[in-house]
């Protein structure tokens, strides 16, 4: 389907055009129709598959097409962090550029200057105000948030969102929002929670279901046994035996990314790290150089697996195994991307086998178990017993997290 039979603006066409969309991705052909219509929608769709475009086209349109109250803010979207907050104002900039839409991005970790603007425009009302909870349930509290007059309220990552421990954040937010509006949800995953924030805030939806539940198959998977000790000179070895332009490594804790990093560097490696502890003028930085291949390894915490869209990867390495099955599809998802191939390592401990298995079991394939090179030592065996008890593998939700951690 052409952008052209949606029945967009001119103004918001002349937008599409120059940011060179043509053909709907299935998401976005089945979504924008239900949006343009005022229906509710909860929508099943990963990153990648467009649903940024499938919300904010048809938002953009009814904004600039439709009589709506001066001085409110008029359409609210919540996201998991402060990057995919960035990424969706970066798109929406393009896409509204030649329309008189205005926008403001709200999110942790900026400076005096960040704050005295997200007051400005929350104060006299932006068109779309794209925001992580945390935050935005800070300035609500303060008193000056206009939202009497909002309209659309769009849910971004929602299963990630509640996995953050955000969910009393999200409440909070929409126990202040008109309960007459359109509300959109997005998740990569329908658990029960999701359900059940559902039934709360969505009327009546229309459901989507585009889920994307296996790897790209143009990229090469393959696994490595290791004890927990031979991680660090696993990396090391894989990297100096073939130069790659680019790589992203996922480690599951912030203490992981940093002694890696610093092991990497001292092996004359060019390597970064992202994560939580350092300042967003610093993490904008350090993606800007990865983006751009000056920096050719990064290391990450999860905040990376979703919502960024960074083309071109060679190469993303588990140094530990995913939470689950979705969370692979989305690591390994950074590579093989724009119709280029990649590849996947993952390292599995022996306490993360089960956990393996059963990623497996969901993406429906065994992933190749490589060989350790002899120099690094001994390796344990695979267990390929099935599992049993509670280890299904299924996404546990934590508790939530102080306000401070929240903004990541």
């Amino acid at each position: 389907m052409k952008f052209t039979e949606f029945g967009f603006d001119p103004r918001l066409m002349e937008g599409i055009d120059a940011s060179g969309y043509e053909d709907a991705t299935p998401v976005q052909e089945q979504v924008i129709p239900l949006v343009m219509q005022g229906k509710d929608v909860i929508a099943s769709a990963q990153t990648g598959t467009g649903k940024t475009a499938a919300f904010l086209l048809p938002l953009i349109h009814k904004i600039i097409s439709t009589p709506h109250e001066d001085h409110t803010n008029n359409a609210l979207v919540v996201v998991p962090t402060r990057e995919l907050a960035i990424q969706i104002a970066q798109n929406l900039e393009g896409l509204s550029y030649f329309t008189s839409v205005s926008s403001i991005a709200v999110y942790g970790g900026g400076d005096g200057n960040a704050f005295v603007q997200e007051k400005k425009a929350l104060s006299q009302g932006a068109d779309l105000v794209i925001c992580t909870p945390g935050k935005m349930m800070s300035h609500i509290k303060m008193g000056y948030v206009k939202l009497s007059g909002l309209k659309y309220l769009v849910l971004d990552e929602a299963d990630r969102m509640l996995d953050m421990g955000f969910y009393d954040d999200i409440m909070f937010i929409i126990k202040h929002l008109p309960p007459k509006r359109q509300n959109l949800l997005f998740s990569a995953t329908m658990p029960p929670k999701i359900r059940e924030l559902a039934r709360k805030i969505l009327h009546q939806p229309a459901e989507v279901n585009i889920a994307i539940s296996k790897p790209n198959e143009r990229i090469r998977q393959e696994a490595f046994v290791v004890y927990d000790t031979q991680k660090i000179p696993l990396v090391k070895y894989l990297l100096q035996k073939k130069e790659f332009k680019s790589v992203l490594i996922f480690c599951s804790s912030k203490l992981s990314v940093k002694q890696l990093t610093r092991d990497l560097k001292r092996a004359r490696l060019n390597a970064d790290e992202i994560h939580s502890d350092l300042d967003q003028e610093k993490r904008e930085e350090v993606l800007m150089r990865f983006r751009s291949r000056r920096l050719p390894i990064l290391v990450a915490t999860d905040i990376l697996s979703r919502g960024i869209d960074i083309d071109n990867i060679e190469l993303v390495i588990n140094y530990d195994v995913p939470h689950d099955g979705e969370d692979y599809v989305h690591r390994i998802g950074r590579t093989a991307r724009a119709e280029a191939d990649g590849t996947a390592y993952t390292f599995v401990s022996q306490r993360e086998q089960r956990k393996f298995q059963a990623i497996e079991r969901l993406i429906g394939n065994v992933v190749p178990k490589a060989t350790i090179p002899p120099e690094l030592g001994e390796t344990p065996s695979y267990n390929t017993a099935p599992s049993g008890g509670n280890r299904s593998g299924k996404r546990r939700f934590n508790k939530p997290r102080s306000n401070r951690n929240k903004t990541r």
